[in-house]
């Protein structure tokens, strides 16, 4: 499994559209394999989204998204966790051990009401209202 996070310093970066680097880390058994950083500077959100699904992501945990990135994301089979924030490393750790979704990592202002912990990001999006 493949999990990216798009960092600013050492910290999850506020808006994924507009990060420059993310780090990609491969887990085997809940336990880092490899990790390598790859600068995204793309502007086009396509080229953007492409770029991420070549990285072989399985899941992508990150601050804010544009709503059009983040369906175009979730149409091109990523999985993605949104309105996270922290430094990236206690991000990915809490991932590992399954408790990210405590008030700690949450963006300031957001609000989790509709989560329970271990669930997964993904709005109900009709696939024809991306594709076409």
């Amino acid at each position: 499994m493949r999990i990216a996070i798009p960092i600013w310093e050492d910290k999850v970066s506020p808006v994924l559209d507009t990060a420059l680097r993310l780090l990609v880390v491969e887990v085997e058994y809940h336990r880092e394999v490899s990790r390598f950083i790859y600068n995204i500077d793309e502007q086009d959100l396509i080229r953007r989204c492409l770029r991420i699904r070549n990285f072989n992501i399985d899941t992508l945990i990150c601050g804010a998204v544009s709503r059009p990135f983040v369906c175009i994301l979730l149409a091109s089979g990523v999985d993605v966790i949104q309105e996270i924030s922290g430094r990236a490393e206690e991000v990915l750790k809490a991932y590992l051990h399954g408790n990210l979704f405590c008030s700690r990592f949450l963006m300031p202002g957001c609000r989790r009401n509709r989560f329970r912990p271990g669930d997964r990001y993904s709005p109900k999006i009709d696939k024809e209202e991306v594709i076409g």
